[in-house]
């Protein structure tokens, strides 16, 4: 009876330690960052957006310059204007600075929203790219492991070349 006993222990613990090893999960990590740096896509977005940026920034600053200006042309002709020619003229320098915070806010809308029209297909392309590689090599699970993230890689499988092959990077 004993030794039943003992061999259904063992059986059981064989079964769980089996069970165990097979519930186990394969998990490969990868730089998401380096991967995006390195595609041709990323560089021409980031390419794009920083030339919309320089016409938008350039457009302000010549708003701000042609405030600047009327600031200080009325400024130097207040003296020999009337109360309510002063009063008219700051009520339109007050109009025309609100016109340039509008005009900044706009902006970085635009910017935002361009941004994520040309980010958000490069991120698709790697996040496909990224499960093929990882089915192929039978990870279930991939790990962004960003330097300075929260995750500290000391063992387990870099797919960033594998991932890099298979867009042709």
């Amino acid at each position: 009876m004993k030794q039943v006993r003992r061999i259904a222990v063992a059986l059981v613990l064989f079964i769980a330690a089996s069970s165990f090893v097979n519930a186990q999960s394969k998990v490969a990590h990868i730089d998401v960052t380096q991967l995006l740096s390195a595609m041709p896509e990323m560089k021409a977005a980031e390419a794009e957006l920083k030339k919309l940026q320089e016409t938008y920034r350039a457009d302000i600053e010549s708003s701000y310059k042609e405030y600047q200006n009327k600031t200080t042309q009325y400024e130097n002709e207040a003296a020999s204007k009337t109360r309510e020619e002063n009063e008219k003229r700051v009520l339109e320098l007050q109009g025309f600075q609100k016109s340039i915070g509008e005009a900044e806010q706009a902006a970085r809308q635009e910017l935002g929203k361009k941004q994520a029209e040309l980010i958000q297909p490069i991120m698709e392309k790697a996040k496909t790219a990224i499960e093929k590689v990882s089915a192929s090599l039978g990870f279930d699970y991939v790990i962004d492991a960003q330097a300075g993230g929260p995750l500290i890689v000391s063992k387990g499988k870099d797919i960033l070349p594998e991932v890099k092959a298979e867009l042709g990077i």
